[in-house]
């Protein structure tokens, strides 16, 4: 039975296919773009659990969230409340994310930002770095193990970080194996598209001390945020409940828990 990742995946293969910029001009206007700003560095320096604030505009499952956000404006709402980092989605059809979203958000503020899209192939890579992007996004289910590695590698050669996403032990693995220090737990069923809260708990002992553990999807609030700091976990990414909060920057800063000794990454 076909996921949403399928779907997604199906489309953005067919344009990575079609995709025809020689990967050596990409490379070279890659090379010309400022360095970026430290991804999992920022997380590790973090005191509690650190907030990766997404900017997002609609989701598949709830359809439109904040249609006609000012990617700016938000981007310095979350740094006010204190997070450590931004995801702005840039997938258009399914998220009605853009480049143009990124670059507006990582302008206003000084943030490391990751690009929140489905990369497929090595000319999205060099597309994140062109458009000022910190850190990738590599989801395990929707790459094979040498995709994955070769993707990693060309994320570090540019000097970016990589935020592999998984969904169970054996994704878990693969992302060991090619040497992931950035992981995601997404709580998000891929066919069913529910949410299994319990999901990054169980998770969260698989990953090693070297590994800046994330926890992706289901973080509703203070409660779950904390649950999953009690759980080993070093950040939570969040999107639709700080999104869509009246006060932007409360809703990041009520989901930090207090200072306190972080184990060393």
């Amino acid at each position: 039975m076909p996921t949403y990742l399928d779907r997604i995946l199906e489309g953005h293969r067919a344009a990575a296919a079609l995709d025809t910029r020689p990967l050596a001009g990409l490379a070279e206007q890659a090379a010309a773009v400022p360095p970026a700003r430290g991804f999992a560095a920022a997380l590790r320096g973090e005191p509690g659990l650190s907030v990766i604030a997404e900017v997002k505009r609609r989701s598949p499952s709830k359809g439109p969230l904040a249609p006609d956000l000012d990617p700016a404006a938000v981007a310095r709402d979350y740094q006010s409340g204190g997070a450590a980092c931004l995801s702005v989605l840039t997938d258009v059809e399914w998220f009605a994310g853009s480049a143009q979203d990124l670059v507006a958000a990582r302008a206003a503020c000084r943030l490391p930002v990751l690009r929140k899209d489905f990369t497929v192939a090595p000319a999205d890579v060099y597309d994140a770095r062109i458009m000022g992007a910190d850190a990738v996004l590599l989801i395990a289910a929707a790459l094979s193990a040498a995709e994955l590695s070769d993707l990693l590698a060309l994320a570090g050669r540019l000097g970016m970080d990589s935020l592999v996403e998984v969904h169970d032990e054996d994704e878990a693995g693969v992302a060991l194996d090619a040497g992931a220090e950035l992981i995601g737990v997404n709580q998000r069923d891929l066919v069913t598209f529910e949410v299994d809260r319990a999901r990054a708990a169980r998770m969260a002992a698989l990953l090693p001390d070297r590994v800046v553990r994330v926890a992706e999807s289901g973080v509703g609030g203070p409660a779950d945020a904390a649950r999953l700091a009690d759980a080993g976990f070093d950040a939570v990414l969040v999107g639709e409940s700080v999104v869509t909060a009246a006060d932007r920057a409360g809703a990041v800063r009520a989901l930090r828990t207090p200072a306190g000794d972080r184990r060393s990454a």
